[in-house]
């Protein structure tokens, strides 16, 4: 029986019970550099980063964004930040020049951590082309006219930048604060207080500052691995970005609050995660469904031992049956579950159990959280539906973020006024409460006035022989309004051409899904946590079969 306990509790408090329960337990693990913390060693490198940031004048409230990749100190940062009562600020690895000018101007950060590149992106010259005062004015007197909120600039690691505080420099500031001022800033924290600001990926629009809690993120990380079963035994494979939800709450956060060991990868690498499962004997392996089809079919994949594995999370978009069939199968991974939600709900509402039959775990996103109601509402009356009956999903409870940032309008079109958070996606629910999604409202396709959802025709490609992964989209139409469209990423070795995929879907499924628009693609535009930009495909449809509109 599930106790639905909700903690009132911060990060910082939560980590410290960890750490007196298990302080020689390890807590972070980088297997390609040999980097290994203790839970006793990471709470004191957490308290020197702190502290160090309190001597620099971070007060209580000011937030720090973070545009690193998962890097040794990434995670630290995050509850040091938390125990100073300072709001992280994630920021996408992936953003370049104007969108980190956005999301500086409109989050107001006084504060931003970086390491020096990723890709074809240069962090410090892209930081030095929008402030570049850093370069003339002393440090701790930063008056920027692009960013008037920014105070401080640090790079996370050893080199000095100009204007820029270098981590060893941060953290011999740490004896500048007193074990008393640091002892009563914690004291004056509050669980309800924002400890958290993630950007929406802004797949549509422009991307808005989700604000979370210690009390919202703090319970949903324990419930999330309360439902994988986890403990201080448990060692969790981690390749998904920590800027993202799915990184700092669903793998950070689970883990850390029952003393299991994270074993982080900088980034995606297929080959790395099959040596760290192996070498460090993990349990658990999180991933997207994209990730996950990449390691399965890694030519090096028999040569890895995967027994240990036991659970794990599949999340980020819909997964393919299939998929999940040889997950549970080839990894070992039969206690696998999958999670859904949003970042403004924390970010799971839904989530399968490890003891739930195969058809609820590759079938279903599985059912509420505890202390989480989820509901499937008609998208135009807002009444709930009957059991089975598609509409939109929607939730409440400790989970629903306290709002977007600086965005009252944007957050009055999320919340309604009964404290439902609708999620913009199209879900049923069975009768035992288990949600299954069909796809985005925005997703739907209506051709000639028939609906067709994306997911189902998905599902059914994803059975041919030859298919790896495909993607339904809608194709503009003169004649129907819309029809469908699929992208398809062929396996290596098969050649098949449009006219063998109608023909599989023949007889199959009704002549109106079928797809007419059919194109062959190597990979699939994508947001950096993994999520597929199905409005991008529907551009590219766009582009590419303009005959559609003649």
């Amino acid at each position: 029986m599930e106790r639905p306990v909700l903690r009132e509790i911060t990060l910082g408090q939560m980590l410290d019970e960890i750490i007196m329960q298990y302080p020689d337990n390890e807590a972070v693990v980088y297997v390609d550099r040999n980097y290994r913390q203790t839970y006793r060693e990471f709470g004191e490198l957490v308290d020197n980063l702190a502290k160090g940031l309190m001597a620099l004048g971070v007060q209580k409230g000011e937030k720090v964004a973070i545009w690193a990749t998962n890097v040794p100190y990434w995670v630290a940062f995050q509850f040091a930040t938390a125990k100073i009562g300072a709001v992280l600020l994630t920021v996408n690895t992936f953003y370049k020049t104007a969108e980190l000018e956005y999301l500086l101007k409109q989050s107001e950060a006084e504060n931003i951590l970086l390491i020096d590149s990723f890709r074809d992106t240069d962090y410090v010259g892209t930081v030095y082309e929008l402030v570049p005062e850093l370069k003339t004015q002393e440090r701790g007197y930063l008056r920027s006219e692009k960013f008037p909120d920014l105070k401080r600039v640090f790079f996370m690691g050893q080199e000095k930048h100009r204007g820029m505080y270098a981590l060893p420099e941060l953290l011999a500031l740490s004896r500048m604060t007193t074990e008393e001022e640091y002892r009563q800033r914690q004291a004056s924290l509050d669980p309800h207080d924002v400890v958290n600001m993630q950007y929406t990926s802004g797949t549509t629009g422009f991307p808005k500052g989700v604000m979370l809690t210690h009390y919202n993120i703090g319970n949903n990380g324990f419930w999330i691995g309360e439902h994988q079963r986890f403990s201080y035994k448990d060692r969790v494979c981690l390749p998904v970005p920590l800027f993202h939800c799915f990184g700092c709450v669903l793998g950070v956060l689970a883990a850390i609050s029952h003393g299991s060991t994270l074993v982080i990868l900088e980034g995606f690498n297929p080959l790395l995660i099959l040596a760290s499962v192996d070498e460090e004997r993990c349990t658990a392996l999180y991933g997207v469904p994209t990730m996950f089809i990449a390691v399965l079919e890694h030519r090096s994949f028999d040569r890895y031992n995967l027994s240990t594995l036991r659970t794990g999370i599949m999340a980020g978009s819909p997964c393919p049956v299939s998929v999940m069939e040889k997950v549970i199968d080839k990894m070992n991974m039969r206690e696998i579950t999958i999670c859904y939600g949003l970042t403004e709900t924390s970010p799971v509402m839904t989530q399968t159990r490890v003891n739930d039959s195969i058809a609820q775990r590759t079938q279903t996103v599985g059912r509420a959280m505890p202390a989480i109601e989820v509901c499937i509402m008609d998208p135009e009356t807002y009444e709930p539906v009957p059991a089975g009956v598609q509409g939109e999903v929607c939730c409440r409870g400790y989970n629903v973020m306290k709002g977007y940032y600086n965005n009252p309008d944007a957050t009055a079109q999320a919340l309604d006024p009964d404290g439902w958070l609708h999620s913009g996606d199209l879900g049923t629910m069975d009768e035992d409460g288990y949600v299954t999604i069909t796809g985005r409202l925005k997703d739907m396709i209506i051709r000639g006035g028939e609906n067709v959802y994306p997911r189902e025709i998905e599902e059914f490609l994803y059975r041919m022989e030859g298919i790896k992964d495909v993607q339904v989209a809608g194709v503009p139409s003169r004649k129907y309004g819309e029809e469908v469209g699929a992208f398809i990423i062929l396996k290596e070795g098969f050649d098949l051409a449009a006219e063998d995929i109608k023909d599989y879907c023949r007889g199959q499924i009704s002549r109106y899904k079928i797809p007419k628009y059919i194109t062959f693609l190597d990979q699939f535009p994508m947001t950096a946590s993994g999520k597929i930009q199905k409005y991008k495909l529907r551009e590219l449809a766009a582009e590419m079969f303009p005959e559609a509109m003649k």
